[in-house]
């Protein structure tokens, strides 16, 4: 993606807030972690407010089993169902091969639109291309910004992984860094090896990787310990999801470790550990907003033939920084688990 077209996607920033805004007030209820299971959503959490035709829409995602960040994206694709009279299925899998099944699924049941992750976009090529051939729109969120177009996807809404990585990496020189671990809870993930990639282009100290089996919370604090054991000269730990940060937290403290902690992604309880100083700030990318927008964007879709980003340009949620001087204010909407 180049200069230019970073620079248009900032001055859509308002637009986009502006649509987050009215989006938070139609948050329905917490929702349960996701699993296997296509889930509908329920039937009570919201009136849909939309006078058009019934539309049911499949929302596919690569979620492990206890990610919270994705209950967030849950969340925001709840409230534009219940305002569109869309009927929400959701189902996750963080298996590519099973996450495809699922959308093959979905197009089985012929619903009305599809939004899905593309965490690893090779395995889904195939039943992407038979979405098309169903005349199914599918829309794109979260992972994939480089591969949406390619796979013949009509929209996107995320963040660029790269350019958010990029920005951490320099945040970390303004923080005098001198060597940090990136450590990636998921091998294959394209998304987050971006991020640490992005890191390490900017970072002006060293970077090392560090795999962990991100569906084992047990084993990310014994890995990530061992780590800072065994090399003192670590003084800032990078995770790619809030959970893991705060497993970090843990893991600091058995090493005997002076790292600091950074991390992409929010909940409440990472918000609280800012405002604690036990982690020094968060790149937010805005799970509510997209989950809320690529729902809605398939009701504008069908409705009133609309293509957010014209059908050229992804549509970015973040990165922005959640720090001390900015937290309280972030913090309110957390605990709601709308950020």
């Amino acid at each position: 993606m180049d200069r230019s077209s970073q620079t248009r996607f900032r001055r859509m920033a308002p637009f986009v807030a502006v649509a987050a805004a009215a989006a938070l007030t139609l948050a329905g209820c917490s929702s349960s972690s996701g699993g296997k299971k296509s889930e509908e959503s329920a039937d009570g959490a919201s009136a849909g407010k939309a006078d058009t035709p019934r539309m049911t829409v499949a929302l596919v995602t690569h979620q492990a089993p206890g990610d919270t960040f994705w209950d967030i994206v849950r969340k925001g694709a709840e409230a534009a169902a219940a305002k569109d009279n869309i009927k929400l299925i959701y189902s996750a899998d963080p298996n590519a091969g099973n996450q495809a099944n699922l959308v093959q699924n979905a197009i089985d049941q012929k619903v009305d639109g599809i939004a899905v992750t593309l965490a690893k976009p090779d395995a889904m090529k195939d039943v992407l291309s038979k979405a098309k051939s169903a005349n199914i729109p599918v829309v794109g969120l979260n992972s994939g910004v480089s591969d949406w177009k390619s796979l013949g996807l009509l929209e996107f809404f995320g963040q660029d992984e790269t350019v958010a990585g990029e920005a951490l990496g320099s945040k970390l020189n303004s923080e005098g860094a001198k060597k940090v671990v990136c450590v990636i809870q998921e091998q294959g993930n394209i998304g987050l090896t971006q991020r640490c990639d992005g890191v390490k282009k900017t970072f002006s100290g060293t970077t090392e990787t560090l795999n962990v089996n991100g569906t084992d919370m047990p084993s990310v604090k014994s890995t990530i310990t061992a780590k800072l054991t065994q090399d003192k000269a670590i003084d800032y730990v990078v995770t790619l999801g809030a959970p893991f940060a705060l497993t970090a937290v843990q893991s600091v403290s058995d090493a005997g470790s002076q790292a600091k902690i950074a991390t992409f992604d929010l909940n409440k309880d990472l918000t609280s550990a800012i405002s604690a100083g036990t982690i020094q700030f968060a790149v937010d990318q805005q799970p509510y907003l997209q989950g809320y927008l690529s729902v809605d964007s398939l009701w504008l879709y069908k409705n009133n033939g609309n293509y957010s980003g014209g059908g050229e340009q992804p549509v970015l949620t973040g990165p922005a920084f959640v720090d001390k001087t900015n937290v309280d204010s972030v913090a309110k909407f957390a605990a709601n688990g709308t950020r």
